[in-house]
């Protein structure tokens, strides 16, 4: 059976999952996690609101991709509990990135589908995920369960 690869020159990065099957980074958006965060301080009830937005932009950015949340780390310094509950800290840097890779049809034309997912995830530095040292999150996701075959964009 012959598949259909793309250069990892076209994409951003290419990860290789903890299944075996590679994935090409299409595109990514880093945002600080707390870069608008004007009153209060990080809670669970604002890291949540933070989440729902990442997930509801990314869905908008691409109608018909699946998205999917990386669940985040979620730290408890020793500090104070304020009116919305203890401190929470998630890490420092939100991304959302689209990925690619063949489709998961195997009837389906290699050169004309491709399968594709968004992703939201958090890290600590704003780098690229490349190869197989991505965050453990990304490596481990369930692409057969979670992407989405479609025709390839031209």
């Amino acid at each position: 059976m012959q598949q259909h690869v793309t250069s990892p020159a076209l994409a951003l990065a290419r990860l290789v999952l903890a299944s075996g099957r590679s994935v090409d980074l299409a595109e990514l958006r880093f945002t600080s996690t707390y870069g608008d965060l004007l009153e209060g301080y990080p809670c669970k009830p604002v890291n949540d609101l933070r989440i729902r937005g990442l997930l509801c932009a990314a869905a908008r950015a691409r109608p018909g991709t699946p998205v999917h949340l990386v669940p985040p780390p979620r730290a408890y310094p020793d500090q104070y509990a304020g009116g919305l509950g203890p401190v929470e800290v998630l890490p420092p840097v939100a991304c959302v990135g689209t990925f690619h890779s063949t489709a998961l049809d195997p009837a389906c034309d290699p050169v004309a589908y491709r399968s594709r997912l968004t992703v939201v995830w958090f890290q600590t530095t704003p780098r690229l995920p490349s190869g197989c040292d991505a965050e453990p999150g990304l490596r481990d996701l369930d692409w057969a369960g979670l992407a989405r075959d479609g025709r390839a964009l031209a």
